[in-house]
């Protein structure tokens, strides 16, 4: 099928229905799910985005934004996932507590508005990408995935954005702050607001791929491989270096493997391929991975 043949599939069966909310990030998933919805059902489609402790500012800030661009009717709700014991204690299936709270305000969204479906942007391109145990709430909760139901490819998904002029349309993948703490250690305000206080520095520096993950106090930067060679550079080794224990890190360094996609999820080995990373993925680092190895010292080592 073709992709505009897609699109008319998408919008048809959005048409179907009396009203939907889309379940909105401002990543280029959702966005391409509510500027169809929008397209089909006009003021009958609200896009909502939940904010909590996991969401950085910037993210948050581009959801609004991207909304405005959309002309989509945009809602904000509120809601803590450190309040769920079984989130805070960050084992293989963290993404699944946060997806199932993160639905659940959707679907209280959808309830006071009258409306009876809720959507995501899960894609074709989605499932089988490694350790994503939130699908399974979305599949439990009988969301509506209209990309995945017609087959729209993550590619695709950028093209589509790229025909409605979303400034979205190349965005990076980004996943929510608690993937950079490994699994099986706490999550806590204070990691994520670490970790959000250390990406801003590599965002204002213009790093585009990225993550800092926080390994108990050890910040372990990731950059893309094509951005490695300025993440050497002495300027920016030491502002990492200062503003990263500032914000709390014991110490800092930069990972040579360089960033990659689910680069320690659990369904990976220490340096797996597997995961994958999207707006919405379980992007979950691992406890044993190789700083838990142990090497012998000498006396004055």
């Amino acid at each position: 099928m073709s992709l505009d043949a897609k699109v008319e599939a998408v919008k048809a069966d959005l048409a179907e229905r009396d009203g939907v909310v889309v379940a909105f990030s401002g990543g280029v998933d959702s966005s391409v799910v509510a500027a169809l919805a929008h397209d089909a059902l006009g003021d009958d489609a609200v896009a909502c985005t939940a904010k909590s402790e996991t969401l950085p500012a910037e993210e948050l800030e581009d959801s609004v934004r991207v909304a405005e661009e959309i002309g989509i009717r945009h809602e904000l709700v509120s809601f803590s996932e450190l309040d769920n014991p079984d989130f805070v204690a960050n084992d293989g299936e963290r993404c699944y507590h946060c997806r199932t709270m993160r639905l659940g305000k959707m679907y209280e969204t959808a309830r006071d508005l009258g409306i009876d479906s809720v959507c995501d942007g899960t894609n074709a391109s989605d499932p089988g990408e490694g350790h994503r145990p939130g699908l399974r709430a979305v599949k439990e909760l009988e969301v509506f995935s209209p990309l995945l139901a017609h087959d729209v490819t993550k590619a695709e998904v950028r093209e589509i954005a790229d025909r409605y002029g979303l400034s979205v349309a190349d965005k990076p993948s980004m996943a929510c702050l608690s993937s950079r703490i490994p699994t099986g250690l706490e999550v806590t305000e204070e990691r994520l607001t670490r970790v959000e206080k250390a990406e801003r520095l590599l965002r204002t520096w213009g790093f585009s791929q990225f993550r800092v993950r926080d390994h108990d106090g050890l910040a372990r930067i990731e950059v893309a491989e094509p951005e490695l060679e300025r993440a050497l550079d002495a300027d920016f080794v030491r502002a990492a270096r200062e503003h990263l224990s500032e914000v709390g890190f014991d110490h800092v360094t930069l990972d040579l493997h360089g960033y990659a996609t689910g680069s320690v999820s659990p369904a990976n080995d220490a340096y797996g391929e597997s995961g994958s990373d999207d707006e919405d993925a379980e992007d979950e680092p691992l406890v044993a991975d190789v700083f838990a190895r142990e090497y012998p010292v000498g006396e004055d080592d």
